[in-house]
């Protein structure tokens, strides 16, 4: 499926990106942008008022690596990417700054950075600005794990400098009542390679829109996805790849399981490769898999091709219930049906989650899927042990 992207000026290709909330359109189910959200379950963040709420941030720091506060007006601001919405825009706005994480060029940390943000309540909309910046030739893990009760609205910045290499995780595991946005969105230097990865489990409404752009020639990049959504619970990406440089290679690759009537998830994965873009390699996948009737999930691949010049590029989407013949196949060497599925569901998401690289959080998420399986045994004729 090819499209062409529209900006509010028409042009076509184009993402729009602004710091001013103002130059972006109302909110509204008939741009393009927000048509999949649901909209009057976000008015708390739509109309929020400026405020000065804050998550709680528990950090342990290694060597070679400061959080730092930047004032609105700090110069680094400049290499910024930019927001792609109005929400986003808010955040950047409202925020008064930014928290910086940091990391030294040349370091190379043995454990990953692990940042805890809790939110304490949903009285008051919390704006914040986020920062990750890796110098060159650096190599990190940062985790940003996410719980408690929140109306979140974020921008979070990545830079990922020449020869660089950074793994981003975001594990979403808020409770019932959260709200979060949040644009994802990093600048990939010359021979940088960057990994995002995002984990949604918990939260009412989670709306993440990740974006790459390569600043230089031979970046990588590598957006991951694992979603779970249970009744009443909406989980939404939307990602936006910007190959403006030749030789850069990007890997897609998202997988969401509904459970419940009510159970949603979108994935809409916009990748643009520009005329400069030489050389350029490729490939999105999304995959869904519905435990429950009723339960619905959005996937929309658009890829732009400008230059003939590539490696290779492609697509793929797939939305369905459980395969009958990996049942089958189980089941024929003496596993009980029950756990036939349990390992069928395992099996969706395990060479997602164990990308990750971090054993003890594979681990982690992958007891939480477990979980929400046994939550999902009436729905599925799945049982628990």
């Amino acid at each position: 499926m090819t499209a062409l992207l529209k900006t509010p000026t028409g042009s076509p290709a184009e993402r729009f990106t602004s710091l001013d909330p103002d130059a972006f359109p109302a909110v509204s189910g008939r741009d393009e942008a927000w048509r999949f959200s649901p909209l009057a379950r976000l008015r708390p963040l739509i109309e929020g008022a400026p405020s000065g709420a804050c998550l709680e941030w528990n950090v342990e720091l290694p060597a070679g690596v400061e959080l730092v506060e930047l004032a609105s007006d700090d110069p680094s601001f400049g290499e910024l990417p930019a927001p792609v919405d109005r929400l986003s825009a808010l955040a950047l706005a409202r925020s008064g700054g930014a928290l910086a994480l940091r990391i030294a060029k040349g370091a190379e940390l043995d454990e990953p950075v692990i940042v805890r943000l809790r939110g304490t309540g949903t009285s008051d909309a919390v704006w914040s600005h986020v920062v990750v910046d890796i110098g060159d030739h650096a190599q990190a893990t940062v985790v940003l794990a996410y719980e408690g009760s929140a109306h979140y609205a974020a921008e979070t910045s990545v830079l990922v400098r020449d020869g660089a290499r950074l793994s981003l995780v975001q594990v979403h595991e808020w409770a019932d009542d959260t709200l979060h946005t949040d644009h994802v969105g990093a600048r990939v230097g010359r021979d940088a390679a960057y990994r995002y990865t995002s984990i949604s489990l918990g939260g009412g409404v989670v709306r993440t829109s990740p974006t790459v752009a390569f600043t230089g020639p031979g970046g990588r990049a590598e957006l991951l996805g694992v979603a779970f959504a249970g009744e009443h619970q909406h989980f939404e990406s939307r990602l936006y790849i910007d190959h403006s440089a030749p030789q850069c290679t990007s890997d897609v690759l998202y997988k969401n399981a509904l459970r419940g009537e009510s159970a949603r998830t979108v994935w809409v994965g916009d990748v643009r490769i520009r005329p400069s873009a030489v050389g350029t390699r490729t490939y999105e996948l999304n995959r869904n898999l519905l435990l429950s009737d009723g339960a619905r999930a959005d996937s929309v691949p658009n890829l732009e091709i400008e230059t003939g010049d590539i490696a290779g590029a492609g697509h793929a989407s797939a939305t369905g219930r459980f395969d009958d013949l990996q049942l089958f196949y189980l089941q024929s060497r003496g596993i009980p049906e029950d756990e036939a599925r349990r390992l069928v569901v395992r099996g969706f998401f395990a060479d997602v989650v164990e990308r990750i690289g971090l054993p003890e959080l594979e681990a982690r998420i992958m007891t939480a899927i477990e979980a929400r399986l046994g939550f999902a045994a009436e729905d599925t004729d799945l049982e628990t042990e």
